[in-house]
């Protein structure tokens, strides 16, 4: 059996990587296992202040993201595909490859948020960061495009 990890991080590329996934779990007799990662926030001297809810806050953002993983593997666990879920602190780039090797994947299937050339290089690209370390393939799903708006009458 085939493992696909896809890593999800709730923006709006997230429904097309499950959606790529579950398509490459079908063709491959495959399983997926849903990765997301929770960065710890970068502390300085100038938030000093919200140290105190910074506990709760990491928490907040645990249990959202357990919520969404666990509606994702509901989702497609009535679809008939098997899947794990994982939620692993730290720094995005390092845990999917690190997670990758680990879980033997066949593939990775990640989305691409569409941000500017500039943009990634003052923030960095996960995406284009995974890319450059992983050995297995990785297949990018594009951002989500808006449709043209219609006119007004």
């Amino acid at each position: 059996m085939k493992t696909i990890l896809a890593p999800v991080d709730f923006s709006g590329a997230t429904d097309a990587v499950v959606a790529e996934a579950t398509a490459l779990a079908r063709a491959l007799d495959g399983r997926i296992v849903l990765l997301t990662v929770i960065q710890p926030p970068a502390i300085t001297n100038e938030y000093s202040a919200l140290m105190d809810n910074l506990a709760e806050i990491v928490a907040a953002g645990e249990k959202n993201a357990a919520k969404r993983l666990a509606d994702l593997e509901a989702r497609l666990q009535a679809d008939k595909i098997p899947v794990e879920t994982l939620q692993i602190n730290g720094p995005p780039i390092r845990v999917i490859v690190e997670q990758a090797k680990k879980l033997g994947a066949d593939y990775i299937v990640m989305g691409s948020h569409g941000h500017t050339a500039l943009y990634d290089l003052l923030v960095g690209s996960t995406t284009h960061g995974v890319l450059m370390r992983a050995a297995c393939p990785i297949i990018i799903t594009p951002a989500a495009k808006e449709g043209p708006k219609k006119a007004k009458k």
